[in-house]
Formats: C-alpha cells, sequence, structure tokens
C-alpha cells in the first residue's frame, strides 16, 4: 500500500523543493552578474594600444632629439672650418700685397750698400708709402694727434707744464693706429699740463 502523506506538513511541489535545496547548499552565492569577459579585455587591449603609442612617441622625440643635436654639431664644426678658411684667406691676401713692398725694401737696401745716399732716401719713402697705401686698403687709419688728449685712442707717457692749453698734445713719441673702430695701438704722446702758477 502506498505511504501516506504526513497531514501535518503541507503539500509542496517537487521543483519547488528542488530550488529551496540548491539555495539552501550555495548560501553565498550571489545575484549580482559579474563584469563582461568582453568588456574587460577590449579595456585592456586599449590601454596596451595606448601605452604603445607613447612609446613610439616617446621614441620619435628621442630620435628627433639626436638629430638636431647632430646637425648643431655639424653646423658648430663647419662655421668653425669656414672662420678658419676666412682667416687663412685674409692672411694670405695681406701677405701678398705686402710681398711688392719686401721687394722695394730689398732695393732700398741694396742702394744703401752701394752708399747712393739720395736713392736710398727715395727708395725708404717710396717703400713707406707703399705700405702705408697697403695697410689703408686693409682699413688702417692713423690716429690723429693735433687734437686734445684723448684717453680712448692716445696713452699719455709724460705731461710737462706748458703755456699750451692743458691736454694739449705737444710731442708724438709714437703713432697709433685703428682697425675700423678697433684700436691697434694707441698713440704715445706728451701732453701739456697745468703750469706752476709758483714757476
Amino acid at each position: 500500500m502506498p505511504a501516506r502523506a504526513n497531514p501535518h506538513e503541507p503539500n509542496e511541489p517537487a521543483g519547488q523543493k528542488h530550488e529551496a535545496a540548491e539555495s539552501e547548499k550555495a548560501p553565498g552565492r550571489s545575484s549580482a552578474p559579474a563584469p563582461h569577459r568582453e568588456e574587460l579585455e577590449k579595456t585592456l587591449a586599449a590601454s596596451e594600444q595606448a601605452r604603445t603609442e607613447a612609446e613610439a612617441l616617446r621614441d620619435q622625440y628621442l630620435a628627433d632629439l639626436q638629430r638636431v643635436a647632430a646637425d648643431f654639431d655639424n653646423y658648430r664644426k663647419r662655421v668653425a672650418r669656414d672662420q678658419q678658411a676666412l682667416v687663412a684667406r685674409a692672411h694670405a691676401g695681406l701677405v701678398e700685397a705686402i710681398l711688392p713692398v719686401l721687394d722695394d725694401l730689398g732695393r732700398a737696401l741694396e742702394a744703401a750698400g752701394q752708399h747712393e745716399e739720395a736713392k736710398l732716401e727715395d727708395g725708404v719713402r717710396f717703400v713707406h708709402r707703399q705700405l702705408l697705401g697697403v695697410l689703408t686698403k686693409e682699413g688702417l687709419e692713423e690716429i690723429p694727434t693735433d687734437i686734445p688728449f684723448d684717453p680712448h685712442v692716445h696713452e699719455a707717457l709724460a705731461a710737462i707744464p706748458s703755456e699750451a692749453e692743458e691736454g694739449t698734445i705737444l710731442e708724438v713719441v709714437q703713432r697709433g693706429y685703428l682697425l675700423g673702430d678697433r684700436v691697434l695701438r694707441p698713440a704715445r704722446v706728451v701732453v701739456a699740463a697745468a703750469k706752476n702758477p709758483e714757476d
């Protein structure tokens, strides 16, 4: 005979009993959905791509900086070579221009050896004019001494009490020269000082 159901227990469908049993077996199970795996992979891939692009950009900037540094170094060396070549050409041009003066000076010395005083004097004067002309073409200019003493272009070797106005150049010991705006050598002079009233 079939067993009789307990009259004190309510009848429940079999499916409900199974779900209840499953719920009891997994009390910590959450009903919230887990992060989608595909979205996480996309996020990781995007992060990796951004990192790769940043590294590529960094490498490009570094290569550009190295190229600029190399170009500047080559430019600096080229300018230095050009300057050296320019100085060498300038020296060569000046020496070439002075060679005829050297020849004339040699002829003047030959005349001195023959005791031809007049020819010697003329020869020396000619050499002086020729050399001065060459240097003048190069920008050489004699510092004037017919002006009051100027400490920027004159060098006072002595100051002598004189009737002349104080600062007047009385004597030129050595001529001075300018090359453009630059003082190659100041004119060395003797200047007038204020006269002592007791004299």
